[in-house]
Formats: C-alpha cells, structure tokens, sequence
C-alpha cells in the first residue's frame, strides 16, 4: 500500500461540529438572537472572539485527542455552512422566512421546513470574509503534524439555491455568463487568500450535485431552466475554473450531500446519475460521499474512480447518536473496496455534525466516540492511517 501523507486522511471528518452551549448562548447574547445572561453567568466574557477563540482552541485539542491528523474549527464562528461567506460578499440577499425555494427540508414523515431563498440584486463582488482569519487561528493552534482544514461552500451551491439559470435570467444579471464570470472570479480571489493565509487543505461543501441524483429533483432542475446532465456539466467546468492553478500542495476535496440540517434532509438517489462525470472531469483530489443510508444507494458508482484520487466513505451518521460498530464499519469499507481498490478509500462522517448554529440531535460526547470510531476502524483497516 502506496503510503498516504497528504489529505483526504484514512480517518477523516467533514467539518462542523456541534457548538457547545456556552457558545452558543454567547452568540445569542451578544448577537441580539435572545438573551442567554442567565446561562452565561454575571462575568462571563462577553468579547464574542475570545470566547470563540477557546471554543476552538477545545475543538482543536478534542479532533487531536482522538487521533486524527486533520481539526477544523468546528466552523464555530458560523451560524451557517454556507451563508456566512455568501453574504459577506457584494451582490446577494438572502431570506430564511421565505418558502419561494423549491426545496424542502425533509424527514421521514415529509416535508419539515423551507430552504433559505437566495437572490442577487446588484454585481456580484468580493469582499474579505472572515474565513481566512479563522484559518489563520486554526493553523496557530493545531499541534505539528496536524493538517489545519478549512471548508467553504461550492460555487454549484449558490447557483442551484438561488434557483438556477431562470432565477440568474430573472436577477440582476439577466445572463447566465456573465453570472458564472462574477461568481468564479470571486471564489478564485477566495481561494487566493486562503492560500496566502496558509490554506493546504481546502474542502469545497456541496448539495446542487448530490441533488441532481434524485429523480424527483432531476424534474425541479428542470424547471429552473437546465437538463439535469447539462447542469452536472456547467457545475464541473465552473469547479475546474475556481481551482485552475493552485499551488501542489493545497489538496482540494468536494464532498457531496443530500442535505442535514438538525437532523433532516433534503434529497436521495444513488451517484450513478453523476459519478463518471464527478470523479473523472472535476479537478479535485478527493471526495466525501455521503453513505450512511439506502437513501445514497450503493457502492457500484465507485468503480470510475480514477487512480490518484481519494474517496472519503461517510458511513458514520452525524444525524443518529447511535454508534456505529466497528466490525459493522469494516464490512461496509470491504463492500465498496468490490468496486474500488481500497487505496482510493477512506472513511469519514456523513456530513458535518452541525450544519446549522443547532446542531444534529446528538450529545458532545456521542459526536467524540464517533470521531474516535473512524480512528479505531481506519487504524485496523489501512496501514497508512
């Protein structure tokens, strides 16, 4: 076996992690949500980024106590996977109350909730994010042999929630292409500053093309204005564009999810719908494929992985508390290594343990045995974990 030092890692997460109380209620507090003094306590800190800086500097030390070669921040100073970064820039705006997004958050028992809308009402221009900073703490934090990860939305993302090419031609764009140059140009200047801030392992997160493995969201695409294979197309030529020239030792991974959100989810169907395309026309190092139920369908779409790239198996469910066994865990990575030799393999989480500022139903401690999981099983499974 090919010894493995860069990243995706034999053990691996996806990125968030559940916000621990006090954090929490500081956000809350201090951020005008509600108040939270009773929780806090009468001298409690109340600079938000130094409470903000323990959080992550406890995250940090919890990511590097189980074993893995890999801690984020838990995306701790974000309310949301995605819009944080979003809306610091020119452009857009956005609304969580309104029900005009054609997707649902969704449970077993149908749909729970509305998708935030999204729009664009004047040029698309870049601003300085705060993702950089806290890239630049998380480095400064981490301990030596511990690769600092951080995660930003796909470009794909703000296409697919906005509402696709009609909603671009309905904006203040009015042209697809001239949409797609603002945007790419932005996430290229994105990406510059995150290199300059030290970044050698960056994770693009996205939803538009697991999403496009759903039949039933097949027919909303194409009543956004694109043929599902056309949209798969566009989102792989504008990935490659954003990622065009990046230093050899930033690894870029896509992971690729069907939505979480406290627990919910938004869409299902296997990759085979996306898989050739995905694996073998997207410049990216590696994957994160959301596995942990029948809903991602099976192992078959791995066999057009491509030798030199890395597969990230999510079989551990950030959306359950209940522990996945060991011996249940190395019997789904030998299903998949069928279709794949098990060298392009890994294993990590889903998803994220807390997409939204809520978190997924499940205890801080449960969250750690299942971090601690992926280290035991990847340890017994690959020599190079």
């Amino acid at each position: 076996m090919t010894l493995r030092t860069k990243p995706p890692f034999r053990a691996d997460h996806v990125g968030s992690l559940l916000r621990p109380r006090a954090l929490k209620d500081a956000r809350e507090l201090l951020l005008g949500e509600q108040t939270a003094q009773d929780h806090l306590g009468p001298h409690f800190n109340l600079d938000l980024a130094d409470i903000e800086d323990r959080h992550v500097r406890e995250v940090v030390a919890l990511q590097e106590r189980v074993g893995l070669r890999l801690a984020t921040d838990g995306e701790f100073r974000r309310r949301s996977w995605w819009l944080e970064l979003i809306m610091t820039w020119d452009g857009f705006t956005a609304n969580r109350q309104s029900a005009s997004s054609p997707f649902k958050w969704r449970n077993e028992n149908g749909p729970q909730q509305d998708f935030s809308s999204l729009w664009i009402d004047q040029r698309i221009i870049w601003r300085r994010s705060a993702v950089a900073k806290a890239l630049e703490f998380l480095a400064e934090t981490t301990s030596d042999g511990v690769t600092a990860k951080v995660t930003i939305p796909a470009p794909q993302v703000v296409h697919c929630f906005m509402g696709g090419d009609k909603a671009v031609r309905d904006s203040w764009y009015g042209d697809v292409d001239a949409f797609w140059n603002d945007l790419v140009a932005v996430y290229r200047k994105e990406f510059d500053t995150l290199v300059e801030a030290g970044a050698t392992y960056i994770q693009l997160d996205d939803t538009a093309i697991a999403f496009l493995c759903d039949p039933l969201l097949q027919d909303v695409v194409r009543g956004l204005g694109q043929e599902p294979e056309e949209a798969l197309k566009e989102y792989a030529r504008r990935i490659n564009q954003v990622v065009a020239g990046l230093p050899d030792d930033v690894t870029v991974t896509l992971h690729q999810c069907r939505g979480n959100r406290e627990g919910l989810w938004a869409a299902e169907g296997g990759y085979d719908f996306v898989a050739e395309i995905m694996f073998n026309e997207i410049d990216v190092d590696g994957y994160f494929l959301e596995y942990d139920t029948e809903r991602a369908g099976g192992f078959e779409p791995l066999r057009f992985v491509p030798d030199g790239k890395v597969v990230a198996l999510g079989l551990v469910s950030t959306k359950t508390p209940e522990l996945e066994s060991a011996d249940a865990l190395k019997r789904r990575i030998e299903q998949a290594a069928k279709f794949t030799p098990i060298d392009r393999l890994a294993l990590t989480t889903q998803c994220g343990f807390a997409s939204s500022i809520k978190g997924n139903p499940m205890t801080e401690a449960e969250q750690e045995a299942k971090l601690a999981r992926i280290v035991e099983v990847a340890h017994d499974v690959w020599e190079d974990a």
